[in-house]
């Protein structure tokens, strides 16, 4: 079967890029690096990818705020061509950086006008957050099956998260409403027994302890957790309990998008 061509966004201050990468090449992608400059130049077209992928860093030095450059790049440069982009069906992730990217520039979690309705504001803590959370996907949401990029995940996972800026706050509670009453929620943080539960096992305050959020088609994806981190078991941090396991929670992400785009023309 083919592999899908997935578009590795990246820009001054990007710096997950390669394990994006490789985590879709193991998933039985074709990956490709392409630098923002060459869609804004019309040298590469979106029309040649089926996923568009935006990982994680600190672009543009975060100034003015957490991935708000990119996102004004892609909502006043590249609107129209994204815009066929999603209409054609195809996918989008954006992780930790890429989630801000997403949701200051109104794909996330998406309406017709692309205006923002949620941020990811600094953490409550006040201080960077580099460490390992746990996640499980809400029982209204796994019930609904609308997310295409976490089919099949029942149990809880951990993932390593590192941002500074990773309060999920929605403009108003109608909004955190449509979320849940959509199934939009996809991951929250929880603690290993799979409860709801503030610091540390929700690393940044986030309103219902979201970490992660999709449209209602379920093909645009954010999280701030870094599945591209933990996708052999060599990463995990007790990789030596993990002894009869190849591979990473991390990985069957990119494998359900993989797999998904392959029905795309």
């Amino acid at each position: 079967m083919k592999r899908p061509k997935v578009c590795v966004l990246r820009t001054a201050g990007t710096n997950c890029d390669y394990e994006t990468y490789f985590a879709f090449y193991l998933a039985g992608g074709r990956p490709e690096l392409v630098h923002i400059n060459n869609f804004l130049s019309a040298k590469k077209s979106l029309k040649e990818f089926q996923i568009l992928a935006i990982p994680g860093g600190f672009t543009y030095g975060d100034d003015i705020a957490a991935g708000k450059i990119l996102a004004n790049e892609l909502r006043y440069k590249l609107l129209d061509e994204l815009s066929t982009f999603v209409a054609e069906g195809k996918l989008i992730i954006g992780i930790c950086n890429g989630f801000q990217v997403l949701v200051k520039a109104g794909l996330l979690p998406g309406n017709a006008n692309f205006t923002q309705e949620v941020t990811l504001a600094i953490n409550d803590s006040a201080k960077f957050e580099d460490r390992w959370v746990y996640l499980k996907v809400p029982e209204e949401t796994i019930s609904s099956s609308r997310c295409v990029w976490t089919k099949g995940i029942k149990e809880i996972i951990y993932l390593p998260v590192a941002h500074g800026e990773g309060k999920f706050i929605a403009a108003s509670g109608h909004i955190l409403t449509r979320l849940k009453e959509n199934g939009q929620i996809v991951f929250q943080y929880c603690s290993a027994k799979g409860e709801l539960a503030g610091y540390p096992y929700n690393p940044n305050g986030s309103q219902e302890n979201i970490a992660g959020i999709c449209d209602i088609t379920g093909r645009i994806f954010g999280l701030m957790p870094h599945p591209e981190r933990h996708i052999i078991s060599l990463q995990h941090p007790r990789w030596y309990q993990q002894k009869k396991k190849e591979f990473g929670e991390g990985l069957v992400i990119f494998k359900n998008a993989v797999s998904y785009a392959r029905g795309i023309d």
